[in-house]
This record gives structure tokens, sequence and C-alpha cells, in this order.
């Protein structure tokens, strides 16, 4: 849900199970439509999402935290 009245709430564009809590993005691997590569830490969260392309990593159910 926003923060903001009357906005709508928009999905992630992509939601990818892992079996890690360190992830690495960069928009398209391989692509044109890339950004920077970047790493992301789940912290006590079982997602995180990327700050550039909006793509959600989710943990997978049953893998034990590292």
């Amino acid at each position: 849900m926003s923060d903001r009245p009357n906005s709508p709430s928009i999905a992630a564009p992509e939601t990818i199970e892992v079996e890690s809590t360190r992830v690495m993005c960069d928009g398209d691997s391989g692509g044109a439509s890339g950004h920077p590569r970047v790493w992301l830490e789940m912290g006590d969260n079982n997602f995180v999402e990327c700050g550039y392309c909006d793509r959600r990593f989710v943990l997978k159910p049953g893998v034990e935290r590292h």
C-alpha cells in the first residue's frame, strides 16, 4: 500500500526466488536495457527490491538464512 492518497499500488515487474540473502542485480544481464551491477542484502526480511529496476528477490521457502 502506498503512503500517498489515491495512488494505485504497483506490483514489482519481476519476482525471482533465490537461495541467498545477498543477491546481485544488473537489470538485464547482457542486455542494453540493464543498469550498473549492484549487490543487495535482505537484512531481516525475506525479500529485497532493486532500486534501479524494481525486481523483487524473494528467499525460497525452507532455505536457511546465511
